[in-house]
């Protein structure tokens, strides 16, 4: 397989824009998928502390400080490397934070790391993350997240300068549509 035959669809937005229902349709159609976040949950579970939005934050926030802005990027490229090297074309990447993962993934995959980003209004992602069936939110909890996610991990400019976006506030009728439109115009499909 050429370097150009290889995708990797990275999604970015803000906690229950609907990235993962964006994932869960994705991998319908056979595409593996590597979670930034998972990195930060292994690590969390490594130290052997209980999995929750405080301890995320600061382990997030450390690997940072440790690694440089880019560090989740860093880990997870091998990831997908090791998906290509068993022959899928197509890989997802869900949930980039940083502006400096941003430029990494522009770097190594050029125009073939194709930037989704997922937004909902404040009040639906909210409303979503309270009665999700795993790890729900309270409105506070939230609310952190978001703050530590602008003001700490720069998350707007992978937000404002991806290159697709999908407002994710009709249903997931509407947003699976709208997502094959964006799949079909970045050649994913």
């Amino acid at each position: 397989m050429s370097e150009t035959d290889k995708k990797v669809i990275v999604l970015v937005g803000m906690p229950g824009a609907g990235k993962s229902s964006c994932v869960d349709f994705m991998e319908s159609k056979g595409w593996p998928a590597v979670y930034f976040g998972g990195i930060t949950v292994d690590e969390v579970k490594a130290r052997g502390q209980e999995v929750n939005e405080a301890n995320e934050k600061v382990v997030r926030e450390e690997l940072r400080a440790q690694g440089g802005m880019g560090v989740m990027a860093d880990r997870i490229i091998p990831k997908i490397e090791a998906l290509f090297d068993q022959g899928y074309t197509t890989v997802i990447a869900d949930g980039m934070y940083s502006w400096a993962e941003y430029k990494i993934f522009k770097e190594k995959y050029g125009d073939n790391a194709v930037i989704i980003a997922i937004t909902a209004s404040r009040k639906l992602r909210h409303e979503r993350l309270a009665h999700r069936p795993v790890r729900p939110f309270t409105d506070e909890e939230v609310t952190s997240r978001e703050y530590a996610e602008i003001e700490n991990i720069e998350k707007g400019g992978p937000i404002a300068n991806a290159d697709y976006t999908l407002v994710n506030d009709g249903g997931v009728p509407v947003m699976t549509a709208a997502l094959d439109s964006i799949l079909k115009q970045a050649g994913a499909l």
